[in-house]
């Protein structure tokens, strides 16, 4: 971009943003260094000459004015330029007003509306001149190819699907289609959370799975002893050491288990599963952040356990760990259950060397405890506030809750 395009670009912003704050004067821009560095930067008279013919091009245009030192040197110095039609400005320039490209986003995004009305207040941000997630109107069409993608797992969402696989079947001959859902990444969080700003770091693979999107096949894996229910009418003997099934064929289980425990993580899960006490309790592994298809999985074991069953998660002291628990908790309340924590206040495992842990910023540290709160932990946020610190779960030795002898 040339030197004078970037400055008459800069005032037509800002004679948009006055516009849009309803200022009467019109928008101007004093040629200064700290506002047209551009030009106080040309060392060479060609340099200058071109800028000059630049600018005049569009005053002759009537977009702007300009006022000139004509008592410098060749009487050509700019002083300031100011807006004189801001519409002349923009055909000049080729680009499109703003509320031109906020219409045209609209009309792209208008389908999707209903579905998702979080969509009305991207508009207005836009509106506004505000971005979303970093970006203006101009992105209109990835959020539109987001919503279909988020349209398309909420119809199906009793099954995971491989993420370029997914990807490549809804955007077929698109340029690089396969990897078309990885590149629309932040729409599908917001479009699945319903949050213009984005909830601290949230890691990529927690937001595929929160669709049902994996990128390689995941069975549920599940550890302890009983039997296990699929469709058919099959039963298979649980397994101490672990048992993967196809998620979506989990019907429910009969176990004598004392407590039922979720894990965050692979590493973790096995760690537990050959933890004292594992014989009576039943492990699940989540699979980091639980999808659709696996939240429905879970459902039909709480449905086929004893209401008074404790249930408890163990994952990482971070967002996303209490983001993922969140979920859960969800679940678990409308099956009749309530969802407890196990090792995930930052009261727990002081055992932990202090190179394994490390304090989180007040965002996330805010995010950590809306998400345990939304969990049902209170007593959690407030100990995360207190004693503000981010786990990963690796980091404690595997315990499990403490059980008492199954009933007869």
């Amino acid at each position: 971009m040339s030197d004078p395009r970037r400055v008459l670009e800069r005032l037509l912003r800002k004679g948009e943003r006055a516009r849009l704050r309803g200022d009467a004067a019109p928008a101007s821009l004093p040629m200064t260094e700290a506002s047209a560095r551009d030009y106080l930067s040309l060392r060479t008279l060609a340099e200058r000459e071109t800028f000059h013919a630049q600018v005049a091009l569009a005053e002759r245009a009537g977009a702007i004015v300009v006022q000139r030192d004509r008592h410098r040197g060749d009487g050509e110095h700019l002083l300031r330029l100011t807006v004189t039609d801001l519409q002349a400005l923009a055909d000049h320039l080729g680009v499109p007003l703003l509320d031109s490209r906020v219409r045209e986003a609209a009309t792209v995004l208008s389908p999707w509306l209903p579905l998702f009305p979080v969509l009305a207040e991207v508009l207005e941000a836009w509106r506004s001149d505000r971005k979303v997630r970093g970006h203006g109107p101009e992105a209109a069409q990835d959020l539109a190819d987001a919503a279909l993608a988020v349209q398309a797992r909420l119809a199906d969402d009793a099954h995971e699907r491989i993420l370029r696989r997914e990807s490549a079947r809804l955007f077929a001959g698109r340029p690089q289609a396969s990897k078309r859902l990885e590149q629309l990444t932040p729409w599908l969080d917001l479009l699945s959370g319903g949050a213009l700003v984005a909830d601290g770091m949230v890691e990529k693979e927690h937001v595929w799975a929160a669709l049902g999107l994996r990128r390689e096949p995941q069975p549920l894996l599940l550890a302890g002893t009983g039997t296990l229910l699929l469709d058919g009418g099959v039963e298979l003997p649980l397994a101490t050491a672990f048992l993967g099934v196809p998620v979506d064929a989990v019907q429910g289980v009969r176990t004598s288990a004392s407590c039922l425990l979720s894990v965050e993580n692979l590493a973790s899960f096995h760690d537990a599963a050959r933890a004292t006490g594992a014989d009576r309790t039943l492990l699940l592994y989540t699979g980091g952040m639980p999808s659709p298809a696996w939240r429905r999985a879970y459902a039909r074991l709480l449905g086929s356990l004893a209401d008074d069953l404790p249930v408890w998660h163990w994952g990482d002291i971070d967002e996303g760990g209490f983001r993922i628990a969140a979920v859960l908790a969800e679940t678990a309340a409308a099956s009749g259950h309530r969802l407890q924590p196990w090792r995930m206040s930052p009261t727990d495992g002081d055992r932990v060397d202090g190179q394994q842990v490390h304090v989180p910023t007040p965002a996330v540290l805010a995010a950590m405890c809306r998400w345990a709160e939304r969990a049902g932990w209170d007593g959690v946020a407030h100990a995360l506030r207190a004693h503000p610190l981010c786990r990963e779960q690796e980091a404690l030795p595997a315990e499990l809750p403490h059980t008492t002898d199954p009933p007869p």
